[in-house]
């Protein structure tokens, strides 16, 4: 499964936003289940930056965001993040699965 979290930071905080998200990657690139991830910019809009992790799946991302290092050091910076879904799974391209059914989780 893949994650995108966008943020955006004004061009003063360019290099407060490179150190922020560099250190996110970090702490969760140290988490059980963790693939691979990255950092980046928009190049059409420099005060655009994206957060995007792959992860062995659902259970290892939520894991990796419940454990106490993560909460404490990354959530604060994750919750800054645009207001939009995140969590997407894969779907075709390397590490595809079926996708799940889309239902109601609750009538």
């Amino acid at each position: 499964m893949l994650v995108i979290s966008r943020f955006r930071y004004d061009d003063a905080l360019a290099d407060s936003a490179r150190t922020q998200l560099s250190g996110c990657l970090d702490q969760l690139g140290a988490r059980p289940g963790f693939v691979r991830g990255s950092v980046g910019r928009a190049l059409d809009d420099p005060a655009l930056w994206v957060l995007h992790t792959e992860w062995e799946n659902v259970g290892s991302y939520r894991r990796a965001l419940s454990s106490y290092e993560i909460k404490v050091a990354v959530a604060p910076l994750l919750s800054a993040a645009i207001d939009e879904p995140s969590a997407y799974e894969v779907i075709v391209g390397e590490g595809a699965t079926e996708p799940n059914d889309a239902r109601p989780r609750s009538l």
